[in-house]
C-alpha cells in the first residue's frame, strides 16, 4: 500500500507545483561497523519525477562510450581524459565527446556451483554471456566496467562487437606487494596491514610497481580503457603516526622514517595532535600516490591514473585527498554511509584534490530478496522499488555536484551465501542488479535506466539553474 502512495503521488507530482526540494520517505536500515541490526529510519529522497521543470525522457543517443554527441566536440586525443568545462568537470571520451562513466563494479560470471548452473542454462558460454550482457547494459545506461570485473572476457567482447564495455582496471599494487612481502591480512573489504600501516616507504615497493606496470604498456593503444585503480581502501588516516611509530620491528622503512620526522617535527609522542597526525598521513599518502603514479605513467601514459578508491575516514582528510590530487587524474572514492551524498564533502573533494573525482562503490539491498543482507555496508530497504529510488536520489546528488564525473554500481551480481572462500563483506547481500540466477531486479533497474538517460540533461538542467541564480 505504501508503495502505491509513493507511485501514485510521484505521477501527480508535476502538476502540484511542489518545489524543486520536494522529498518523500523511504524505510531505511542504516549500516554501522560491526552492526547489522540497527533500527530502521525514514529518509528524505528524491527521484526525477520530484524535480519541477525538469522534463523526463524515455531515450536519449548516445555513441559507444555513453557519451554525449549532442553537445559541443572538445578536443580529441584518443583516450579518455578529464576537463573542466563552464564550472563543471567531465570525462571526454576519445573522440572528443562529454561523458559521465556511468557503470557497474564486479562485472563477472559467478563464482559458486548455482552461478555456474545458471549461466550454462541460461547463456551456454561465457562469450554469449557477455555479448548478451554488453547489449543488456547498454540499454539501461551502463557503458563502463569498474573494479574487479572480468577485464580479459571483456576486452575480447569488445575486439569483435559493437556494444564495448570500457575498463578501469585494478592492478593492486600495495595489496599484491605485501603479499610478496609478507605481514597481511584479509579484512571486510579490504587488506589489513601491520599496525594498519602501508609499506609506502619500502624500497622494495617501487620496484615491484616497476615489475607490474611494465605490462601495462601493451595497454598503451587500447582506446577502451578509462584508466587504472592502483589499490583498494587503503587504510590512510589519523592513525598511521603512532602506528609507523609502534611497528614491532625496528629497522622497518616505515618506522624509521616516522622517528626521523618526528625528530625534525621536534616532537616527542606526548606532544603528538591530531593536527601533527594529519600531515602525517598526508605524507604517507605522497609517497604512496607518487610511487604509483610514476610507474603507471611511465609504461602508459595514455590512460587516467584513478587512484585507490578513498573510503571511510581518509575521504574527510584534507591532506590525504590533497595528495591524490597531485598524482591522480582522478579521485575515485568509495562512497557509503550517507543516503544522500553530502555538498560539503563533494565541493571539498574538488577542492581539495583540484581534480574530479568518481565514485566507485555504492549500493543499497533489498530485504524481498531472499538474501539476509548482514554483510556490507550499504543501506538496506525494504523493497527493490526503494532501491531503484535510492539509485535516484544518490545518483542526482552526484550530477548536482559539479566535481563528480561518474559513478560504479556495486555491484553487478548479488552476493551468494553458497559461494566458497568469498571475502567476509561479500557473504549474503542484494547488491547486485541481476540474482544469482542471472535474472535481473526490475524495479531497480527501470529506475537505474530512466536516471541514465537522462544524466547530461539533468547536469546541463542543474548547471542552468546555477547560472540562473548567480544571474539573479
Amino acid at each position: 500500500m505504501k508503495n502505491l502512495v509513493i507511485l501514485i503521488s510521484m505521477l501527480l507530482i508535476p502538476f502540484l507545483g511542489y518545489s524543486q526540494e520536494q522529498f518523500f520517505k523511504v524505510k531505511v536500515r542504516p549500516w554501522a561497523k560491526g552492526k547489522s541490526d540497527l533500527p530502521w529510519k525514514e529518509f528524505d529522497t528524491r527521484t526525477l519525477a520530484q524535480l519541477k521543470g525538469f522534463s523526463v525522457v524515455r531515450n536519449f543517443k548516445t555513441n559507444e562510450y555513453g557519451s554525449d554527441t549532442k553537445a559541443p566536440r572538445y578536443k580529441s586525443t584518443g583516450f579518455f581524459r578529464a576537463e573542466r568545462i563552464n564550472n563543471r568537470w567531465w570525462m571526454i571520451d576519445p573522440d572528443g565527446y562529454r561523458n559521465l562513466q556511468q557503470g557497474i563494479t564486479a562485472l563477472r560470471q559467478g563464482t559458486s556451483e548455482r552461478n555456474k548452473s545458471a549461466l550454462a542454462e541460461k547463456y551456454g558460454t561465457g562469450e554469449k554471456w557477455i555479448a548478451e550482457t554488453a547489449t543488456w547494459l547498454h540499454s539501461i545506461g551502463f557503458f563502463a566496467s569498474g573494479a574487479w570485473s572480468d577485464d580479459e572476457t571483456i576486452a575480447s567482447h569488445n575486439a569483435s562487437h559493437k556494444n564495448i564495455l570500457t575498463r578501469s582496471i585494478m592492478l593492486n599494487l600495495m595489496s599484491g606487494y605485501g603479499k610478496e612481502r609478507g605481514g597481511t591480512y584479509q579484512l571486510p573489504g579490504n587488506t589489513g596491514y601491520p599496525n594498519q600501516c602501508i609499506f609506502a616507504f619500502d624500497e622494495g615497493f617501487k620496484a615491484y610497481c616497476e615489475k607490474v606496470c611494465q605490462k601495462l604498456a601493451q595497454n598503451k593503444n587500447d582506446k577502451n580503457i578509462v584508466g587504472y585503480f592502483s589499490d583498494n581502501e587503503l587504510p590512510f588516516g589519523l592513525k598511521n603516526l603512532e602506528g609507523y611509530l609502534s611497528l614491532q620491528n625496528p629497522n622497518d622503512p616505515g618506522r624509521l622514517f616516522a622517528e626521523e620526522w618526528m625528530k625534525n617535527q621536534g616532537l616527542t609522542v606526548q606532544q603528538i595532535t591530531d593536527s601533527d597526525r594529519a600531515n602525517f598521513a598526508g605524507i604517507v599518502a605522497e609517497h604512496y600516490y607518487k610511487t604509483v603514479s610514476e610507474a603507471i605513467k611511465k609504461y602508459d601514459s595514455n590512460h587516467l591514473y584513478l587512484g585507490s578508491r578513498l573510503h571511510g575516514s581518509p575521504k574527510s582528510i584534507r591532506q590525504i585527498v590533497e595528495a591524490a590530487g597531485r598524482h591522480c587524474d582522478i579521485v575515485s572514492i568509495n562512497y557509503y554511509g550517507d543516503w544522500t551524498p553530502n555538498a560539503e564533502k563533494m565541493k571539498n573533494w574538488g577542492v581539495w584534490a583540484g581534480k574530479p573525482f568518481i565514485i566507485t562503490e555504492f549500493y543499497t539491498k533489498g530485504m524481498d530478496s531472499g538474501l539476509g543482507n548482514t554483510t556490507g555496508a550499504g543501506f538496506a530497504v525494504e523493497t527493490q522499488q526503494d532501491r531503484g529510488y535510492a539509485y535516484q536520489n544518490f545518483v542526482i546528488g552526484l550530477i548536482e555536484s559539479a566535481n563528480c564525473v561518474g559513478w560504479h554500481w556495486f555491484r553487478y551480481q548479488d552476493n551468494d551465501p553458497q559461494a566458497k572462500g568469498a571475502d567476509p563483506s561479500n557473504l549474503d547481500s542484494n547488491k547486485g542488479i541481476v540474482d544469482n540466477n542471472y535474472n535481473p531486479y526490475m524495479p531497480l533497474v527501470k529506475a537505474m535506466r530512466e536516471l541514465n538517460i537522462n544524466a547530461y540533461r539533468l547536469a546541463d538542467w542543474f548547471d542552468k539553474s546555477v547560472n540562473q541564480t548567480r544571474v539573479k
